[in-house]
């Protein structure tokens, strides 16, 4: 038997798997399959932000666009579905993340507005960019730690890295 070679490691090609059915949604069907998907995967996406807010879940979990890339084309290998279920599910995760109220994003500024209409006057240009700034540093930094973690899921440049021995 010869192991195919995955990154540092050999794979003999022995899993454990379900065993898997298949069968043709109605199209009524397929709507409620793909409603309760898009549920279960919010709520997955809502308890990892919260995991990560509190410190439950470890910032090492979040991709940027290299793992991204790296998926899609697994995905993509795998089959139509799976790489429609990726996308499907990327899709909803950035839906989700562009709402959430960090100032910088969509869901930023309905609370900046929200805030104003609470307050019942307009917050001034200084108030509305020191917000903003605190936003774009937030999001910049969640960039970083993505772009990292992507960049230490390559072997080669993670033996770079001599921090992380």
């Amino acid at each position: 038997m010869t192991p195919e070679k995955r990154g540092d490691r050999g794979l003999i090609g022995i899993t454990i798997s379900e065993a898997t059915k298949q069968f043709k949604p109605s199209p009524v069907e397929a709507v409620k399959l793909s409603v309760e998907r898009n549920i279960e995967l919010t709520r997955l996406i809502f308890r990892t932000l919260g995991g990560l807010f509190v410190g439950n879940t470890s910032p090492r979990q979040l991709m940027g666009p290299v793992a991204i890339a790296q998926l899609s084309g697994e995905s993509a290998q795998a089959g139509w579905i799976a790489l429609f279920s990726l996308m499907a599910s990327i899709s909803l995760n950035l839906g989700l993340l562009n709402l959430m109220p960090v100032p910088v994003l969509d869901g930023g500024h309905i609370l900046i507005m929200a805030l104003e209409g609470i307050a019942r006057r307009d917050f001034s240009i200084q108030v509305k960019e020191k917000m903003l700034l605190a936003g774009f540093v937030l999001l910049m930094m969640l960039m970083v730690t993505v772009i990292y973690n992507d960049l230490t899921r390559i072997s080669w440049i993670e033996r770079l890295m001599p921090w992380r021995n």
